[in-house]
Parts: structure tokens; sequence; C-alpha cells
């Protein structure tokens, strides 16, 4: 499984426990993945439908808790492109489909008409713990999240303008950075850094995939931090090759034009030891030197000698 459905299937077993949450957390579910239909005689029915069936028999429980009602439970094949089964959850208006959309605020009444509401009604997410439990059901209800060993991403999909910045409102109050992007005819909630999907599903109450999040990230930035220092390293093999390279060059030069013994005694010894000794560092050449001497004064050295071989070529030139 991915871990998106692991961490829906650990939401599924939180259950909240106040009637204030319960219907918070059922009218993020329906915001998301509800729709309506009329039923002929002004009457409503309302379809849910969820490809998790853990989903499916979490939120059959929590609209019999709170409501009282009984939603129809029908299973069929997912979309061609998709493998599993879809549940969708059917509340007729016998089984009081009105009062659902109106708790929710989702049927609302303006000038003495009934109208379907956009958004997230505010009255119902006054409470931290029901801004939590709503949250849960909009992630339940079109919440994604990428596998912390291929990136960091997490999606919440909203069919509306108006209720994806409710959505983001929601997430940033408890201080997280979420940004709205448009895809096609839907607008995606998302949050792109590792700590804020950290925070984000400790709110969410999934303490386990948290942990399971928290322990492959830390393996995947060593991982990086890793390859940093090994690219780092065979950089500077690659600059003191290089370096040695032209310090070897500019010896030779010396050596066909003038001759090592026409050096100072200090820059023959070092010319000698950078001769024999092609692939040291500056700090193994130092310690070559009798006596040992500091890294500052072999390179000292070294460009003494690089001068020598550039006046070298100067002369020659003119």
């Amino acid at each position: 499984m991915s871990f998106s459905t692991d961490t829906k299937n650990e939401l599924t077993h939180i259950g909240p426990d106040k009637k204030c949450c319960m219907l918070a957390e059922i009218t993020g579910f329906l915001r998301m993945c509800g729709s309506i239909q009329l039923a002929g005689g002004g009457k409503m029915d309302i379809k849910l439908s969820t490809e998790n069936p853990a989903i499916a028999r979490l939120f059959i429980k929590l609209i019999k808790s709170y409501f009282g009602a009984k939603a129809d439970l029908s299973v069929s094949e997912a979309h061609v492109l998709k493998k599993g089964h879809s549940y969708e959850l059917t509340i007729t208006s016998e089984m009081n489909a009105e009062q659902i959309l109106r708790e929710t605020g989702i049927l609302r009444v303006k000038e003495g008409s009934n109208y379907i509401s956009d958004g997230i009604y505010p009255d119902l997410i006054r409470r931290r713990c029901c801004k939590k439990a709503c949250l849960r059901g909009i992630f339940l209800g079109s919440g994604t999240i990428t596998d912390p060993g291929k990136g960091y991403h997490v999606e919440l999909v909203c069919a509306s303008e108006y209720m994806a910045a409710d959505v983001k409102r929601l997430v940033n109050s408890f201080g997280l950075k979420s940004k709205v992007s448009k895809r096609k005819n839907q607008y995606v909630v998302y949050l792109k850094e590792s700590e804020q999907i950290i925070d984000f599903l400790n709110i969410l109450g999934a303490h386990g995939q948290l942990l399971q999040y928290e322990n492959v990230r830390i393996v995947r930035e060593m991982r990086n931090k890793a390859n940093r220092i090994n690219n780092c390293e065979s950089a500077n093999v690659d600059k003191t090759v290089n370096t040695a390279g032209r310090q070897i060059e500019n010896i030779r030069l010396i050596e066909r034009s003038r001759g090592l013994a026409s050096l100072p005694e200090k820059l023959i010894e070092t010319a000698r030891l950078r001769l024999e000794n092609p692939e040291a560092t500056l700090a193994e050449l130092a310690e070559m030197t009798d006596p040992p001497m500091k890294k500052s004064g072999i390179n000292h050295r070294l460009k003494k000698l690089d001068e020598i071989a550039e006046r070298i070529r100067a002369g020659a030139r003119t």
C-alpha cells in the first residue's frame, strides 16, 4: 500500500469522541467527496464516494452516531484506469439527508430560499479540536501524501477556488504555510517542506505514520549528506591532482631551461618532493620536509616555483 493509504487507514481508527468534532469531520469529508442529487418533490439525496473501505466504514459509523441516519453502501469497480473498488454511501431524504446538509452548513437559507453554499461554515470550526477533525475529514476525502523516500509533498484537492481558500486558511491556522495552485478545473492546497508535513501529520493525529515519515526522512537526508561529502571530496581530489599537475609542469620547465641546481636549496627540496610525490596533498608534502613545516609554508614555496616558471615563459615570448 502507498504511504497515503497507510496514513488514511491510521486516521480511520481515531474516531472523534465529541459531538462537535464528529460534525466537523463529517463536514470536511462531505465537502471533499460528497454530491447532492435531486430526488423529486424538492427532496435531496447525498452521495459520498471513496476507494478506501476503512473510510467508508468510518463515515457510516459517524453519520449514524451523530445524526442517527443510516447510509446505504454500494460497491462497484473503480475507474477503468484504477484498480480495486469504489465505495458509495447514499443518504436519502428519508434518512435525514436535508438535516445533514443544513447542520454541515452546506444547505443554507437566504431571503427565504434554500441555496447550496461553498467553503467551510465558520461556526463548525471555532474550536481547535474541531479544526483538527475537519482537516482530518478533508484529508480522508481528497488528500494525498508522497512517500518520504521519494519526495516531500502533501495535496488537498478542492473543487472550487473558494473552497481551496478556506482549506488553505484552515491549514495555515496551525502555523503552517500551505499554498494553492490551479490544476485544470481543480484547486490544490499543498505543502512541500518536510518539517511542515511532519507538523501536518501531527495535527491530523497520524502519529504512527509521523514516526515512520521522520525515520525515512532522516535516512534520506543522511544519505544525501553523505553524497554531498563524497562529491566534495571528489572535487577536492580533482583540484589537488590538477594543481599538482600544473606544479610539476612548471618544475619540469625550470629543470629544462635553467636546471634545478640554479634554485635556492629550499626550493630544490620542494621541487624534488613534488616530482617524487605527484599525488600528495600540501599537508602531506609539508610533513615530508626536513624539518617538517606548515602547509602554508610549502604552499608559499610552490608559488615561488610557479612565479619562476611564469618568468621563464614571459622571457621566451619576448
